[in-house]
């Protein structure tokens, strides 16, 4: 049965639907970035509320901002908004339930005007990214490139906003112009301070336009950070097929996740926000140890996982975490180098959150890619597992099991797996990658020297010596008999 608001009440009972009445829904949240993720996550927990009776008034507005997203805006808009987020539990059951969170989809490449308008009107009280974490257009020292082609065309005198920064702070302009106060700004992206990042970039887009502009969201716009959990891989043509047959609906971009689902949000809003405690978020005044957390051990051992795996000739994650040598490298980097590294977490058994993460990366029925884990590495590594790296080098800690993630970083990005197959690389910097990976036969160090990404750590003995040693028994042994001497205190 095709989805859309006039079959939601006909779907079978195997499949949950909202059981709030959609028209009363308005919007008050603008979103910009609609994939899989916000709809598995931000989108499900507002849901969750409204199918409580509660926050009616905080509906979504989803925003593609780039002209890609044009198959998104075909599909919500078709769907009136409405899609299937199937749960896949590790023993195989698929909990399947229709959000009817997302109340409208605009386009900005289409109409950038009714973008504005709409986050210029007052009912809007939030805007909420997920734009992944090169989204925020920083250098290499974290801060915010005005020369950016796109950014610099917005900079100009009349122009059309077209960039997530021309957007949100010509809709910030018009309403200080209007007297509306201003919306909250919400990173829901992968980040260390992710709020405050958005915050930095935000504001120096705003002063490079008007630097009175710019003050006035220096001092009215709140950014809270965030921390937000779900593993989420992209929907296969498989997986539709799948949605179709088992629950008898025809959606045209079903979400796939895990049933495990966290949001950790500082409670920083200007205008008020939803009850979001009340659907399981925890409301905090302080993100940070939950997003060293998240992001040390969790995205930073998918990193460890996505390139030694690939090496290893794995496809899917739940495959490679299964291997046991590759498990048991995820626990000893867990362990020995990342945990040393973080505050206390309060409410959080560390050495229960690592058992949990290895069971999560197992669930077969998830089917996530490494693949998808390798996208951007350039702009992951340097924020989930380079730190680690130096706290660690810092306190004289050892840092083996870091140093081969690396060096199966650099060995992955010479573009073969250990059987001679070819691995695609998506990421800004993969000319710069390929060609220092490539180097590395007469210059061991050469993928290391790519100071945009590395800093200083190519002359660190401490670290070289490990990474060296690694990245020579890859070549050589390839990345299972690597992991395996590593395992063993044997490389």
């Amino acid at each position: 049965m095709r989805l859309d608001a006039s079959t939601l009440h006909h779907l079978g009972p195997e499949v949950s639907v909202p059981g709030y009445d959609r028209s009363a829904v308005r919007t008050g949240i603008v979103h910009l970035g609609v994939g899989g993720f916000h709809r598995s996550h931000q989108a499900m927990y507002l849901d969750r509320l409204m199918d409580q009776g509660q926050a009616l008034e905080w509906g979504i507005c989803g925003v593609g901002v780039l002209p890609s997203d044009a198959r998104m805006r075909d599909v919500l808009t078709a769907q009136d908004g409405l899609y299937t987020l199937v749960l896949a539990h590790p023993d195989g059951f698929l909990e399947a339930r229709v959000i009817g969170s997302v109340v409208e989809y605009l386009l900005a490449p289409d109409d950038p005007e009714a973008v504005l308008e709409r986050m210029a009107d007052p009912q809007v009280r939030i805007v909420s990214l997920t734009v992944t974490e090169g989204g925020y257009n920083t250098t290499g020292i974290g801060s915010f490139d005005t020369t950016e082609p796109g950014v610099a065309a917005d900079l100009q005198p009349g122009a059309v906003p077209r960039t997530v920064f021309g957007l949100v702070v010509e809709a910030l302009a018009r309403r200080r112009a209007r007297g509306v106060p201003p919306f909250t700004v919400v990173s829901c992206d992968n980040m260390p301070g992710n709020g405050d990042v958005a915050a930095d970039s935000f504001t120096t887009f705003a002063r490079a336009r008007d630097p009175e502009l710019g003050a006035w969201v220096a001092g009215h716009v709140r950014f809270p950070n965030s921390m937000v959990d779900r593993i989420t891989p992209g929907t296969t043509d498989a997986q539709r097929a799948e949605v179709s047959r088992r629950f008898a609906v025809d959606d045209g971009w079903p979400v796939i996740a895990e049933p495990y689902a966290q949001w950790v949000l500082e409670d920083d809003f200007a205008l008020g926000r939803p009850p979001l405690e009340d659907a399981g978020v925890q409301v905090v005044d302080d993100v940070g140890p939950y997003e060293l957390m998240k992001l040390r051990l969790l995205n930073a051992s998918h990193q460890c996982l996505g390139y030694l795996g690939s090496l290893a000739g794995y496809t899917f994650i739940h495959d490679a975490c299964q291997d046991p040598f590759l498990r048991a490298l995820l626990l000893r980097y867990m362990t020995d180098e990342a945990a040393p590294t973080l505050p206390p977490v309060p409410g959080i058994d560390l050495a229960q959150y690592r058992a949990d993460l290895l069971g999560r990366f197992s669930n077969p029925h998830v089917r996530d890619t490494l693949a998808r884990l390798c996208v951007d590495s350039s702009e992951r590594m340097p924020k989930f597992l380079l730190p680690v790296v130096r706290e660690d080098l810092a306190a004289g800690r050892d840092v083996t099991s870091a140093a081969l993630a690396i060096a199966g970083w650099a060995r992955w990005a010479a573009g073969t797996d250990d059987a001679g197959r070819e691995l695609e690389m998506v990421d800004p910097r993969a000319e710069a990658l390929r060609s220092a990976a490539r180097r590395q036969d007469d210059d061991p160090l050469a993928f290391l020297r790519l100071r945009e990404v590395f800093g200083d750590l190519a002359d660190d003995e401490r670290f070289t010596r490990p990474y060296l040693r690694a990245l020579r028994s890859l070549t050589e042994h390839g990345a299972r008999a690597t992991v395996q001497a590593v395992v063993r205190g044997t490389l």
